[in-house]
């Protein structure tokens, strides 16, 4: 097991992927408003007729007939076929498998993602995506030496994934990092602080650790970051809201990330 200053990941800011999204929060709200806006408008009318125009060249050079005496049949009126437009194709299921024995969980990191809730739109691709190397020392700013760090704790893969809440109130982003045992990736939950934030309480998981960056003024974006591992994976989960953040809105995708590395399903 890691021992002393030199295998501690130390404090670090808040993750600058989580920065990214705090600039983005509005703009994806103009632009998700915006998009609903073009489909409304740009939806033709199944019911509408073809508009009657100008008569095309071909008729006005043709020779004009006589007039229908006034006992003609009048012509029949043309008739709109309304057709039922397509079912939207199903949404697709992921692919991942993985398993649980124990504290170990093996397959692809990315299927021990809590399931995004319904209604949530995700931020890239909807199972997550595996961490580079580069991914991850850019979390850690200043910290030449971090994956040294996180080798000495038998660091194996990171795998993430980012969603806003149907509500659109809340940007939610999810971190799993696997080690080599369960010993390894509790010490480094517990290794981990943040800096310029205080501590607060994540009630319903065992042993986590929750950080609260309040906002300069109402109208700004605040953060919650808990912390907190099951069997080898620590997991980590950052919330973005208006305002203060509500720590219950934290507690819940904690308890459901845990459920998850728990049951594996």
């Amino acid at each position: 097991m890691p021992q002393g200053p030199e295998a501690s990941a130390g404090a670090r800011r808040l993750p600058r992927a989580a920065g990214v999204a705090l600039a983005a929060f509005a703009l994806l709200a103009v632009t998700a408003t915006s998009a609903a806006v073009t489909v409304a408008v740009g939806r033709p009318d199944a019911r509408t007729a073809v508009a009657q125009g100008a008569p095309s060249p071909a008729a006005a050079s043709a020779t004009p007939s006589a007039a229908p005496s006034p006992s003609a049949s009048p012509s029949p009126s043309p008739v709109v076929t309304l057709t039922t437009p397509p079912a939207p194709a199903p949404k697709p299921s992921s692919t991942l498998h993985g398993t649980v024995n124990g504290s170990t969980h093996g397959g692809d990191l990315r299927y021990f993602f809590a399931p995004i809730p319904d209604g949530a739109e995700s931020f890239g691709p909807a199972d997550g995506f595996k961490m580079t190397d580069e991914d991850i020392a850019a979390e850690y700013e200043g910290q030449k030496n971090i994956m040294s760090i996180l080798g000495s704790y038998g660091y194996k893969e990171s795998a993430e994934r980012s969603y806003r809440t149907a509500d659109g109130k809340a940007n939610v982003r999810i971190r799993l990092m696997r080690f080599s045992n369960a010993g390894n990736a509790a010490e480094f939950a517990k290794g981990a602080t943040f800096s310029e934030s205080e501590s607060i309480d994540v009630s319903g998981v065992p042993g986590a650790r929750g950080f609260l960056f309040k906002p300069e003024q109402k109208a700004y974006t605040g953060a919650m970051v808990g912390i907190a591992s099951k069997g080898d994976v620590e997991f980590e989960i950052t919330v973005e809201v208006k305002g203060d953040p509500d720590k219950a809105v934290l507690g819940d995708v904690m308890k459901r990330q845990l459920d998850r590395l728990s049951s594996g399903g």
